[in-house]
């Protein structure tokens, strides 16, 4: 096995010592200095860049349990936060969400308690991340529902990541819950919340934020289909034409509910040879995705 293998393994043991101490000590003072210090190398090993999807899916539940845990007594941890929201948002995507698609066709049932499963773990994602911003910004959540602009929260630079998973998380809750008025009816704080962190940073995630206000403004009533298109190109543009997720996004946001489907096949055929240059995880769910929506293109159109 590789040195590499070795470290990381060695870097876990770590991080299980750490956690093990502080759950042992009760001393104030030490023992929070130790779930900081513990905080600080788990939100490490997480964002490590994994190449295998079935091994990320089997690794993840343990990961996210841990870290959930550190962040309800380090709520201020703003990268843990991110860590976490990220943690159940994707999970939620690419394991839970794209399976009741999948399964859709043939099981509704199993499909609608995915996607359930899904909605829950969305909102637990966005909760996560919302009560780190209120934490650091105590009364965000109320400052982001005033009307009036001027009276609209500040984003710091830091804050961004943890708010672009916030909105990221609420969107994707309020497509599941179609049937929840009160959900549908927090679209516009959804959109507000990613608007005021990409005019923060809007290159934050190599194009992810931009290609997120691409989906809202595709999604939202009234929304423009041509500055949607806008903002997945300009996000494609952003990670140096290395990220498939804009093109996939895309072409179901624009060419699929356009009926366009050359464009739609276009679109995900660039994004399969896009991600075939790339291992990393995300990339590897987006061509996954991409080759799933031209294998069903004939039920789709």
């Amino acid at each position: 096995m590789s040195a590499k293998f070795f470290n990381r393994l060695a870097v876990r043991w770590h991080l299980l010592g750490l956690l093990f101490m502080a759950c042992l000590l009760s001393a104030c003072m030490p023992r929070q200095m130790l779930v900081n210090s513990a905080a600080d190398a788990l939100t490490t090993q997480v964002q490590a860049e994994e190449e295998d999807i079935g091994l990320a899916r089997e690794a993840s539940a343990f990961y996210l349990k841990v870290s959930e845990s550190l962040l309800r007594q380090t709520p201020g941890h703003l990268p843990l936060a991110e860590t976490v929201a990220s943690g159940f948002t994707q999970y939620a995507y690419a394991f839970v969400a794209f399976e009741a698609e999948r399964l859709a066709p043939t099981d509704a049932k199993a499909a609608h308690q995915l996607n359930e499963r899904a909605r829950r773990l969305y909102w637990r994602a966005h909760r996560h991340a919302m009560a780190a911003l209120n934490q650091t910004t105590p009364g965000f959540s109320a400052a982001l529902a005033q009307p009036q602009a001027t009276l609209w929260p500040k984003l710091r630079a830091e804050q961004v990541g943890v708010a672009y998973w916030a909105a990221a998380s609420w969107g994707a809750y309020i497509a599941l819950s179609k049937d929840d008025p009160d959900a549908v009816a927090d679209l516009p704080l959804a959109v507000r919340l990613a608007e005021l962190a990409w005019r923060t940073s809007p290159d934050h995630g190599q194009g992810a934020l931009t290609s997120l206000m691409g989906n809202f403004e595709a999604a939202r009533p009234g929304g423009s289909m041509a500055k949607a298109a806008a903002f997945f190109d300009q996000a494609f543009a952003i990670s140096g034409a290395q990220n498939p997720g804009p093109l996939v996004a895309k072409a179901e946001a624009i060419a699929q509910a356009a009926g366009d489907r050359p464009a739609f096949e276009a679109l995900l055929q660039q994004a399969l040879s896009v991600s075939a240059k790339r291992t990393d995880l995300s990339s590897q769910i987006m061509r996954q995705r991409a080759q799933w929506l031209l294998d069903n293109a004939d039920d789709l159109f």
